[in-house]
């Protein structure tokens, strides 16, 4: 799974951004045995706390692609970060989208190594934990990093989302 071409992408704009885990290690792919597709599924199979899942949402934010990093603890106000934004409209993505924008499926979109940069906004929720997993191309893989780092590596904006 390693050689999975997202996985690739992903591992490889990790190394070209320099990304770090908690611990300020390089950031590196871990394959999971199973899917997680959902962050309470991804939490269990880490042994962490499911609000240090960082899920990775892409919603059509009036046409265009926005990248929601949110901890996976809670959901996103939708409403509320439209409001924030100034659009008229934020909607969730349809599958199509999602892959069209970051080459990715649902469940395992990555903050990173799409094939162009998406705007990104990070949930200040996830300032919270030392450490935060997110994931990595596909539903199996995941990477462990920091908040500080995803909104680094992501050029991300600090956002209340929830």
């Amino acid at each position: 799974m390693q050689s999975h071409p997202n996985v690739q992408a992903v591992q490889d704009a990790l190394d070209n951004a320099g990304g770090r885990d908690g611990s300020g290690a390089a950031s590196r792919i871990r394959i999971l045995p199973e899917a997680v597709h959902t962050a309470a599924a991804a939490a269990e199979a880490l042994e962490i706390e499911v609000g240090q899942i960082a899920n990775s949402l892409i919603f059509n934010a009036d046409g265009d692609p926005l990248l929601v990093l949110t901890s996976g603890a809670h959901r996103v106000d939708t409403a509320r970060v439209a409001t924030e934004l100034g659009l008229t409209a934020l909607k969730r993505a349809t599958p199509e989208f999602v892959r069209e924008h970051t080459g990715q499926p649902i469940g395992g979109v990555a903050p990173l190594g799409h094939p162009k940069p998406v705007r990104t906004l990070v949930d200040t929720a996830l300032a919270g934990y030392p450490e935060i997993w997110a994931a990595g191309g596909v539903p199996q893989a995941v990477f462990p990093t920091t908040y500080a780092e995803l909104l680094r590596i992501t050029d991300g904006s600090p956002a209340e989302v929830a």
